[in-house]
Parts: structure tokens; sequence; C-alpha cells
């Protein structure tokens, strides 16, 4: 067995421990220093600056899903091509992947950027606030490219199963953002527009530092060229568009959640602002599973062995499982300390414990729907990814959030998001082990077979040399 496919052996729930934890290890540097942005902001004592970090935190998710939506295709084309045994494959469609992450990351950030005012606007933001988190965003979005090739450049090492150096590159970028973030808001007295400058230089450093590895370990890239560009569009998009797709419900959703809680003034912004940062920062790891198991699955299924695809697939559910409910005592036990860290007071300290104790242990079904969709975007579904997830935050997040919110008040705003996520990521695991029974009989096929595949990539070349 080549290096290049070092998932085909050896213990799949190691493997999706190892991968999660290391991968993780790169996000939660990088929520960290989210986090310390925060306390920061909350430490200059202006309810407004810490309200327009909260509505900008929206927009940035935004844009940043368009990233995972490009890194979750660049991640699933390289892991089968490694899991089939063809490294020069590999190589052409990393390449591929990064062109089209950089030239539809800038087209993106374009929009978004000349209609700020308008997003700002449309999340209830008014007045103040509304400049501050418009001028904020007018810094970072512009960089939204450079994200781009940090994401798929680490999607791309992760296909390769070197976890360690995609953490590495998030690693990095953490640690410029933290040194500048002190000396740029307080030190400098730049308040919000030192904390947005140093998330720019920390999104240099990490598209910098992931594709060192890339090319000093793995070959580096092709020279590209018109013909494999057009040819490799397709297979790009076919994962990329229903990617970007799925990921981008999530902010959508989280955009009407904001919009809902910005009914019940700045406190209650600011409280979700918070549970915003806490959130990936103590389930950093559950979010890295996609990209933990995405490889696991993408390298066995490009093997052709099916046993292995469905034992990933359960590693990583029980692995939700026990990290869960560690977390989620962690949290519960600290609650008092971390809403104390913000001087958080009345409705924002209520939402602080609300999501430290219940909201925490409903993370479980977050999990299930980032493993399912995982597996959807590795076995040739990825469509069902997109799915689960608008359906997850459309039906499952807005008829819910006004429920909550009529019986419960602000509370019930998240109380109604979570319930949400218990239908769809129960539903999410179904779907999954229906798909894998059906590849399995072969009664549906994730990809076009390899000779087949090969036949027609010479075909469509041989048409773009004419």
């Amino acid at each position: 067995m080549t290096e290049q496919a070092k998932f085909l052996t050896g213990s799949l729930f190691r493997h999706v421990s190892v991968m999660s934890l290391t991968a993780s290890v790169g996000l939660m540097a990088v929520f960290l220093v989210d986090f310390v942005d925060m306390i920061f902001i909350s430490m200059l004592g202006k309810a407004e600056l810490a309200a327009a970090v909260g509505y900008a935190g929206a927009i940035l998710f935004f844009t940043t899903s368009f990233g995972i939506g490009m890194a979750i295709s660049a991640g699933a084309l390289v892991a089968r091509a490694l899991g089939s045994g063809d490294k020069a494959e590999a190589k052409r469609k990393a390449t591929h992947a990064l062109i089209y992450g950089v030239i539809f990351g800038s087209i993106f950030a374009a929009l978004v950027w000349f209609n700020l005012g308008l997003f700002v606007t449309l999340l209830g933001a008014s007045g103040e606030t509304h400049a501050l988190a418009v001028h904020y965003l007018q810094i970072i979005v512009p960089t939204l490219p450079f994200l781009m090739v940090g994401m798929v450049g680490g999607a791309i090492l992760r296909a390769h199963g070197d976890a360690r150096r995609a953490m590495m590159a998030t690693i990095y970028g953490g640690a410029v953002n933290a040194v500048l973030d002190p000396i740029l808001i307080f030190g400098l007295d730049m308040e919000l527009t030192g904390a947005a400058l140093a998330s720019v230089a920390a999104r240099l450093t990490i598209a910098a530092v992931s594709l060192l590895p890339i090319l000093k370990h793995y070959g580096g890239f092709v020279k590209p060229e018109l013909s494999d560009l057009a040819i490799d569009l397709r297979p790009v998009l076919a994962i990329a568009f229903p990617a970007i797709l799925t990921q981008l419900a999530t902010p959508i959703g989280q955009a009407y959640v904001t919009r809902a809680m910005a009914e019940y003034g700045e406190a209650a912004v600011a409280g979700m602002a918070i549970v915003g940062r806490l959130t990936p920062l103590a389930f950093g790891v559950i979010f890295a599973l996609s990209g933990a198991v995405g490889p696991i699955i993408g390298q066995n299924f490009g093997a052709g062995n099916h046993a292995r695809v469905r034992g990933g697939f359960m590693a990583g559910i029980s692995f939700v499982g026990i990290f869960v409910l560690g977390m989620t005592a962690l949290l519960f036990v600290l609650r008092a300390p971390i809403a104390d860290i913000f001087s958080a007071t009345g409705i924002t300290r209520e939402l602080v414990f609300l999501f430290c104790g219940p909201l925490s242990l409903v993370f479980f079904f977050n999990g299930l729907l980032f493993v399912a969709n995982a597996s959807f975007n590795n076995l040739g579904h990825p469509f069902y990814s997109t799915w689960l997830n608008w359906g997850r935050h459309t039906l499952g997040t807005i008829p819910l959030v006004i429920l909550g919110a009529a019986w419960f008040g602000a509370p019930g705003v998240l109380i109604g998001q979570a319930i949400g996520g218990v239908i769809f990521g129960t539903l999410s695991v179904v779907l999954a082990l229906r798909v894998m029974r059906k590849v399995e009989a072969g009664t549906v096929s994730g990809e076009t077979p390899k000779p087949f595949a090969r036949q027609a990539r010479l075909m469509q070349r041989n048409f773009w040399k004419r």
C-alpha cells in the first residue's frame, strides 16, 4: 500500500480520531482567536461593538461556507484518485480545484463586498452598529480568495492523510492573529479596525503555510492547461456546486436566527455572538469531522472496499457521541466562569447558560449531519447533503424559531434552532445508511468506472485540441 492511500488499512476509529483531533486543533486555534477577539472587544465596554461583530460574523460565516464547499470538492476528488492508485490524477485534480477556488472565490467576494450594506441591513442592524459591521467586513471580505487557497490546500493535505500539516497552517494563522490582536486593538487603539487587520494577516498566513507542504512533500501542482481545466470543470463543480449550496444553507439559516434575535435588543445579539464564538471553540472537533471522515470514506470508496466505507461512517458517529458527552459536561461546570469573562448579565448571561447546558448536548445531532454529509459528498451523492442542509436551515429553523420565540422569548430562538438539528440529524443517518446499502448492492454508482473515465478524458482532450 502506498502512503497516499493510508486509510485502506488500520483501525477506522483511530483514523477518525486522529484526523478529527488534528484537524480540530488547527480549527480551534482560529476559533480561539475569534473568542479572544470577542473578549477584547467586550473589554472596550461598548455594546454596539460586540453587536457589530455578531452581525459581521453571520456574513463572514456566509463567505467562509463558500470556501468550505470548494475544499470539500478538492478533498473528495484527490482522495478518490489516491484510493484508486492514480497519483497523477490526484495531482491534476488538486491543481485545478485550487485554481477554480481562487477564481470563484474572487467573484463571490466582489459580489458580497459591493452589497455589504444591504446584507447587514437584512440582518437587522441599524445606526452605529450597522456602520461598524460594514466597516469591519469591508476590510476582511476582500481576502476571501486567500482563505480559499488555505482551505483548499488544507483539504488536499487531508486527502493525502496529512492532517498534521493541514493543522499547522491554521495554527500559524491563529498565532499571527493572536499576536496582532492586542497590539492593534489596544496598543495602537484601532479597536474594531485592528481586529479586522489581524484577521487579514491570519488569512494570508494560512494560505502560504498550507501550500508549502504540498509543494515540498507531494509533488506540487501540474502546469495548468486550458483543455485540462475545461475537462475538470465538470467534476470539480459536480461536487463543489452542491457542496457550496449545502454550506450556504447554514449561514442563511443563521442569518434568520440573528434577525430573530435582533428583536430582543443588542444585549440578546451580544449573547448570541458569544454563543457563536463558543460553539466552534467547544465543538471544533465535530466541525472537523466532515474533513476527517471524508478522505477515509473517499479512499476506501475509490478502492471499492464498501465494508470499510460503512465502518468509517459508524466510527464517525461513535466519535461524535463520546466527544459531545464529555464537552457538554465540561461546559456545564464552567458556565458561570465563561459568562463572567464577558461580564455577561441579564439576557446575555441567560443565553450563555442555555448554550452551556442542554443545547450543547443536542449538538450530537449536528455531528450526525456532518458525518452523513461527508459520506454523501464522497459517495457521489452531494445533492443529498444539499437538500438535508437546506431543509435543516429552512423547515428545520424558521418555523421552529418562530414558535420558540413566541413561547420562550430570546432563549426560544436558540431552542427552536436546536430542535431542527435533532430532526434533520436523525434523518441524515437514515438516508446515509440507505445510500451505502445501494452502493454495496451495485444499484447506484458514485462515479464513472475508471477505464471509462479515462476513455472519456481522452475523448474530451481530443475534442479541445481540435
